[in-house]
This record gives C-alpha cells, sequence and structure tokens, in this order.
C-alpha cells in the first residue's frame, strides 16, 4: 500500500471544490463543497464524482482544482453522467507535470482482494485508507434517492471529502471512484 502512495500515484489525486456565493443580510457570503478528484491524462482532464461538482453543473458556482503542490487552477466541467454519479471536468495545467492514475479493469474483481482509496478531503495532505473488496455488483442509493448501480463495496475508510477519489487495485491501477456521501 504505502508503495503505490509513494511511487507518487498520490499525486494524481486533486482537491475539487466549488464555491457559491450567497447573500446574507446584504453581506456576500462564500460556502463551498469540496470533493476529490483523479487526475486521468496529461492535458489536465479529471474525473470525480457528479455530486463533488454539482453545484457548478447547476450554475453559479466556481469550480476549481488544487494540485499536490497547493496550486489551485479553475477548472470547466466537460461532461457528467448523474446518474452514475460522474463527472469529467477540465483544468489548464500550464507547465505543471501531471501525475496520471492509470486505469484498471474491474471486470474480474473478487470479493477478498485488497483495495487502496485515496482521497484530499478538503485540500489537505492526500490520505490513503486499505481495505477489501467485500461486495459485487451492489445497488446504492444516493442522497438525492437515486439508485446507483453495480457499485463496488469496501471496508476500506472513504471518508468526507474522499468521494471522487479513486479506489485502486493492489498495484495502484484505478478500479472504482469513491462514494461516501450514500444512504443504503
Amino acid at each position: 500500500a504505502s508503495d503505490v502512495y509513494k511511487r507518487q500515484l498520490n499525486e494524481g489525486v486533486v482537491n475539487v471544490a466549488t464555491v457559491t456565493t450567497n447573500i446574507n443580510r446584504f453581506r456576500p457570503i462564500p460556502r463551498s463543497g469540496s470533493g476529490s478528484g483523479i487526475i486521468i491524462d496529461t492535458s489536465g482532464h479529471v474525473l470525480t464524482s457528479h455530486h463533488v461538482i454539482k453545484a457548478a453543473d447547476d450554475g453559479g458556482a466556481r469550480l476549481s482544482v488544487t494540485l499536490w503542490d497547493g496550486n489551485e487552477h479553475d477548472a470547466t466541467i466537460i461532461g457528467i453522467d448523474p446518474e452514475n454519479d460522474l463527472a469529467v471536468i477540465h483544468f489548464d495545467p500550464g507547465d505543471t507535470l501531471l501525475t496520471v492514475i492509470p486505469l484498471g479493469d474491474s471486470t474480474d474483481l473478487r470479493v477478498g482482494q485488497k483495495v487502496l482509496a485515496i482521497g484530499n478531503p478538503f485540500g489537505q495532505d492526500r490520505s490513503l485508507t486499505t481495505g477489501i473488496v467485500s461486495g459485487l455488483s451492489r445497488p446504492v442509493q444516493a442522497d438525492d434517492g437515486r439508485i446507483i448501480q453495480e457499485m463496488i463495496q469496501t471496508d476500506a475508510s472513504i471518508n468526507p471529502g474522499n468521494s471522487g477519489g479513486p479506489l485502486l487495485d493492489a498495484h495502484g491501477r484505478l478500479i472504482g471512484i469513491n462514494l461516501s456521501l450514500i444512504h443504503i
């Protein structure tokens, strides 16, 4: 587990934030939402959960990505799949060399297989938890009542702010997207 983290794969996990401004007694009050995202190519595409960027998708919210080095970049939504709670966003990395999380294959997962979850909660240091696949093809009810099908169940801790981060196999390959804001 620590080898995967030490290979700088943790640098391929970003913080994704939305910031809206509400007016309260004639004063602007910023409110933000936060989650994690996965760098999927060197041009700045990030895979995350739709619920992490929903405020920006609904309009009126600024979307940003914060990298491992603390640099923040404005981002835009490229595509969404609310039914499966997925979104792709993009930011311009400029001259920054990005760490890409390699894609794996979730079709042959087995109950008991070791998995790792990395998140970047609230823009702080990235966190790593480990566990096993504890169930496959699980339907899960999201906060808005939708049923998301074919979910991977794990006993790796998925903490608030880790939604949208990668679920990795033991070799550090992406096999799923973490989701913590659910009701079963």
